[in-house]
């Protein structure tokens, strides 16, 4: 008689689903850690300028003398802590802590947190601290400050803007009771979401309506640890994530330029500045020895359009005032459009003196056709690099 072979039922399904729902609850774990070590920092952040808002103005007020001088002493200021603990300490900077202390001062800093969205808890914790605060004789940690600021400190740089003290309280309540993102934030005082508000007879449709995100609003978690202020307070490396196309290109394209002769010195690439709030990035900036001037190139992968005319004249204000020196010709700017139905090169010559100046500059400066067929031909050679990569996936 025959022994009967039992079957086995494979288990590999099972695995495979124990494993996944394994995996995804670590992976939940590290995203959740990684949030809040960002909205940690950022509280710290914004308690630390906090504080030294308040020993600004508190030193300022100690003496008429003091008072007088106080622009002198931002300067020496912005230079020692610059010197000590890197960038992140202009006077402009300085200026915005001096200001965020006066605008949140301890008796109001808690003021936000009255809302009805948050609970008691939360409420008795700030009031705790803004009590504490208001006590010059008592000492207070960073952290009992943070309690107080639950918004990102590029929030409240967005927020001093505001004068009017009332929307300025209305958007910072309604951030805070939305969950706005900075992006969301700025988009919604640009279109004077208060005002809009105010004037109109269903407000409660109007908040309901404000608070809906839009997918241009969102900020990813890899931008949000990028963010220019995080960076300048850790002294971490200025890094930004791009597209591996556009990365690839500028890269291409710096090489170029540098290969057509020994005029173009390599500045820098991915160049940040700052224009009052907002940060921007110049993707190359190059120096040209015989025009003796900065040239100042942008990259655009979609279609040109005069918004980055406008852009481009603007980094060429900023370079002028800030990059070039006295010596040198006024910058030229060069907008290089990657657009797959339409490569081209665009000159911005802006602010010269004249037009004999102006000719010189284009020139000299690489033909707009030669930069155009260069565009194209390196955008088709990195399309064909990664198209395998594309169908592996």
């Amino acid at each position: 008689m025959s022994k009967r072979i039992k079957k086995t039922e494979p288990i590999v399904t099972d695995t495979q689903t124990a494993y996944q729902q394994f995996y995804s609850g670590i992976a939940d774990v590290l995203e959740s850690s990684r949030h809040t070590v960002v909205r940690t920092a950022n509280a710290i952040i914004t308690a630390t300028y906090w504080e030294i808002g308040r020993r600004i103005v508190e030193f300022e007020q100690k003496g008429k003398a003091r008072a007088t001088y106080g622009d002198e002493l931002l300067e020496r200021l912005s230079t020692d802590l610059g010197n000590c603990f890197g960038r992140g300490f202009s006077r402009q900077n300085l200026q915005q802590m001096r200001l965020f202390y006066s605008i949140y001062p301890p008796a109001t800093i808690c003021q936000i947190l009255s809302g009805k969205s948050l609970g008691l808890a939360q409420k008795q914790k700030c009031q705790t601290v803004s009590d504490i605060l208001q006590t010059s004789s008592a000492k207070y940690t960073l952290a009992e400050i943070a309690a107080c600021f639950p918004l990102p400190w590029s929030a409240y740089i967005r927020l001093l803007s505001v004068k009017n003290e009332q929307a300025r309280c209305f958007y910072e309540t309604e951030a805070l009771r939305g969950g706005w993102s900075v992006r969301q934030l700025n988009r919604q005082i640009e279109s004077q979401f208060y005002e809009r508000t105010a004037a109109s007879k269903n407000k409660e449709t109007m908040l309901i309506k404000g608070n809906k995100s839009l997918p241009e609003d969102r900020i990813t978690l890899e931008e949000a640890i990028k963010d220019p202020y995080l960076l300048e307070f850790l002294q971490l490396k200025d890094e930004y994530s791009e597209s591996d196309l556009e990365e690839a290109l500028i890269r291409h394209l710096e090489g170029f330029l540098l290969e057509l002769g020994g005029d173009f010195c390599f500045v820098g690439r991915q160049k940040r500045l700052r224009i009052g709030d907002e940060w921007y990035r110049v993707d190359l900036v190059f120096f040209h020895r015989k025009l003796r001037c900065l040239i100042i190139i942008d990259l655009k992968l979609g279609k040109l359009t005069h918004a980055d005319a406008g852009q481009m004249h603007l980094y060429l204000n900023y370079a002028t005032e800030h990059w070039a020196h006295m010596e040198e010709n006024p910058p030229v700017g060069l907008i290089l459009c990657a657009h797959k139905n339409e490569a081209l090169a665009k000159y911005a010559l802006h602010n010269l003196p004249n037009k004999v100046m102006a000719a010189e500059y284009k020139t000299v400066l690489p033909d707009e056709a030669l930069l155009a067929h260069e565009i194209e031909r390196t955008r088709k050679t990195l399309d064909a690099r990664q198209s395998p990569k594309k169908t592996r996936k």
